[in-house]
C-alpha cells in the first residue's frame, strides 16, 4: 500500500517539514491535519496520501480507519539550472529544485488502541489517588 509521486516542483526541505508532522499518524488524522495546513507541501502530500489510501481500499479491501503512515520519504529530484543576468556581463545562477515523495501505509492492529485506553485509565486512577491525598492533608 504505497503511493509514489515524482518530479514535484517544490524544494525537498519544504516538503520534509510537512512530512515530519504527519509521519506515523493515522490516515484520517493526517488528512484532517493536511486539509487546513497553510502550506503548498500540505496539499501535495494530501493528494498522494489520498491516492495511497484509495489503493489500499480498492486493491486490498482495507478500511481507511485502520491504516496509518508507516513511512514517508522525501528525496531530491532533478534540478533546473537557470541564470539571471547581472551587472558587468555576469550571470547569477538560479537553481529550481524538485522532489520525489513516497508514502507507505500499513494496517494497525485493533489491539493497540485498547492498550492505550487501559494505560489512560491507570493514569487517571493514579491522578485521583494523589489528588485525594493532597486534599485530605
Amino acid at each position: 500500500m504505497r503511493s509514489v509521486t515524482k518530479f514535484i516542483r517544490i524544494a525537498p526541505k519544504k516538503l520534509e517539514l510537512v512530512a515530519g508532522i504527519v509521519r506515523e499518524k493515522n490516515v484520517v488524522e493526517a488528512l484532517a491535519l493536511l486539509k487546513y495546513m497553510p502550506k503548498k507541501a500540505a496539499d501535495l502530500i494530501r493528494k498522494s496520501l489520498v491516492s495511497a489510501s484509495s489503493n489500499a481500499e480498492n486493491n486490498l479491501k482495507q478500511k481507511k480507519e485502520n491504516l496509518y503512515i508507516s513511512s514517508i520519504y522525501v528525496s531530491d529530484g532533478p534540478k533546473f539550472k537557470r541564470f539571471i543576468p547581472a551587472s558587468r556581463g555576469r550571470a547569477n545562477p538560479i537553481i529550481k529544485k524538485m522532489s520525489h515523495l513516497r508514502i507507505e501505509l500499513k494496517v494497525r492492529e485493533t489491539a493497540a488502541p485498547e492498550k492505550k485506553i487501559e494505560k489512560a485509565e491507570k493514569t487517571e486512577k493514579a491522578v485521583k489517588k494523589t489528588t485525594k491525598k493532597t486534599v485530605t492533608t
